[in-house]
């Protein structure tokens, strides 16, 4: 008899770990679920939707490894945010602070890779953070809110070169512009600082935000994401429109951002790299 299928959940804030749980179960039945939760940052009403949970602080690598391998995870997967503050406020357990030795940068990329490298030493498989979500993946073209004018899908390219520039650099994968000029580039603060103060700049007239993945993104974590918090972001600074990466942007809470779109007249356009 085959052995049941355990995917270990490494669940960070927000609705992803949920969107991803309620896939899993949808698409694959029969998949047994394992969350490590992490204090301060997951929603406790996340692990209903789980078969077995324990709590982390950020850091303790070693604790939740040995957690998975106790469960017969083989599999894993990193969905949700965590907190710059917590990646800051790291009270990092051995198994840590030797990965944090042996990493020459400490960014987003070069942390995650090496605690995918980690897992993999005792046999546990990182996979995509798009698993099961395939169908959240905006094709080319109009998303959903008005369609596009010619003016902002010219933007809309603009923008989208703008941003593959910065998450080349490493700095961030979002920029807010106005008619061909960058008012807003993210950085370590997140998307929706950066949106506030874009729309501050552009005082609310035809600002659009453009969000897209590094080039050769690593899709097992830090897959760029939108949902009705960053909409509602967008209408009280006065972002009308948005340009996402066709086919590698998850868009979650769908039925909520074509909602909120739709109300407030705010356009959803995916672009692809070409």
């Amino acid at each position: 008899m085959a052995e049941q299928r355990t995917i270990g959940i490494i669940a960070g804030n927000g609705v992803y770990p949920e969107t991803f749980a309620r896939a899993a179960r949808s698409k694959s039945p029969d998949v047994r679920l394992v969350a490590a939760a992490f204090e301060g940052e997951t929603s406790p009403e996340f692990l209903e939707l789980v078969d077995e949970s324990a709590w982390f602080r950020v850091g303790q690598l070693g604790k939740m490894i040995k957690f998975f391998k106790s469960q017969k995870a083989k599999e894993a997967i990193m969905v949700g945010q965590i907190a710059p503050k917590n990646l800051f406020d790291l009270r990092p357990d051995l198994r840590t602070l030797m990965l944090l030795a042996r990493l020459k940068e400490r960014n987003a990329e070069s942390l995650f890779g090496g605690i995918a490298d980690e897992l993999e030493k005792d046999h546990i498989h990182l996979l995509p953070a798009t698993t099961f979500l395939e169908d959240l993946l905006p094709a080319p073209g109009t998303v959903c809110g008005p369609a596009m004018k010619k003016r902002q899908l010219e933007d809309a390219e603009f923008g989208f070169r703008m941003a593959k520039e910065t998450s080349r650099l490493d700095i961030g994968q979002t920029v807010v512009i106005r008619h061909g000029t960058v008012l807003a580039v993210e950085a370590f603060e997140g998307t929706n600082s950066c949106i506030k103060r874009g729309g501050e700049l552009g005082r609310g007239k035809d600002v659009m935000l453009v969000k897209v993945s590094k080039p050769d993104q690593d899709f097992r974590f830090d897959v760029p994401v939108i949902g009705p918090h960053t909409i509602e972001t967008c209408i009280e600074a006065g972002v009308k429109a948005i340009t996402v990466e066709a086919r590698k942007t998850l868009l979650l809470e769908r039925d909520t951002v074509f909602k909120l779109c739709q109300q407030h007249e705010v356009s959803v356009h995916a672009l692809e790299e070409r």
